[in-house]
């Protein structure tokens, strides 16, 4: 059963300041919501949006207490916010971590759910592809694209995930440690499918809970071709290297 020791919710923003507020009431309002008895913190990582995302966070009236804050220097990817915030998380002890992103696009009223999957799992995917999950107002394009790279990196790395990029997510804590998130590689799109593929790989329990993926309103994506060229480059050499790997193991004794 989950204790009720405090969860963090990680949200990594630049140039959120539209959605910040709501998405941090969204969340906070949990216990009230959805009868949840898991205190929930917000950490907000910002890589010091121009416009004054920051300053939202600290007017907020937990700022504090329930909304803590992380301001870095600069942009450098939404996997460095994520690293960031999960070291941040680990040293103040949470023994349970959420990542989601802050445009609304996850729903905060399925952070419960996500919680109560670490009951028996070490991570819990927020799942568009499961029975139970989808996306609302996408182009067809946008869809089928989605599709076709949970495909490919399906495929290409061998794993059991229907959404393997998918950024709504919750860890034991040690599961962060156990899959080395803090010290991944990736950035943008291909940071979710790094965590994901590692989890997988440590041998970790891993389940899906179903969401619906819902586009933003207010501001612009964060999406880029180069960050998608990232991830196709990066799942290729991650399966590369594993064969290089299965290739150069010695090869067993026999049993005398």
């Amino acid at each position: 059963m989950m204790t009720s020791s405090p969860a963090l919710v990680v949200i990594p923003t630049y140039d959120e300041r539209a959605n910040v507020s709501t998405v941090l009431d969204r969340a906070l309002a949990l216990s009230v919501v959805a009868r949840f008895d898991v205190p929930v913190h917000v950490l907000v990582v910002d890589d010091s949006s121009p416009d004054g995302t920051a300053e939202a966070v600290a007017a907020h009236p937990e700022f504090g207490r329930r909304v803590h804050l992380l301001v870095r220097a600069e942009k450098e990817g939404l996997g460095a916010a994520y690293r960031a915030g999960f070291a941040w998380a680990l040293d103040r002890g949470y023994a349970r971590v959420v990542q989601m992103d802050a445009d609304l696009s996850h729903p905060p009223e399925r952070i419960p759910a996500l919680l109560g999957a670490l009951d028996r799992h070490d991570l819990a995917v927020g799942s568009r592809y499961v029975a139970g999950g989808g996306v609302r107002n996408w182009p067809l394009r946008r869809r089928f694209l989605s599709w076709a790279g949970n495909l490919y990196v399906r495929l290409v790395l061998g794993l059991p995930v229907h959404d393997v990029t998918a950024g709504f997510k919750a860890f034991r804590a040690e599961a962060l440690v156990e899959l080395g998130a803090v010290d991944s590689q990736s950035d943008g799109y291909c940071f979710q499918i790094e965590t994901t593929w590692q989890a997988c790989r440590h041998g970790l329990s891993v389940t899906e809970v179903p969401i619906t993926f819902v586009d933003r309103q207010h501001g612009h994506s964060k999406m880029s071709g180069s960050i998608v060229a990232e991830a196709l480059v990066r799942v290729l050499g991650w399966r590369l290297s594993e064969a290089r790997h299965v290739a150069v193991r010695p090869a067993a004794q026999p049993v005398t």
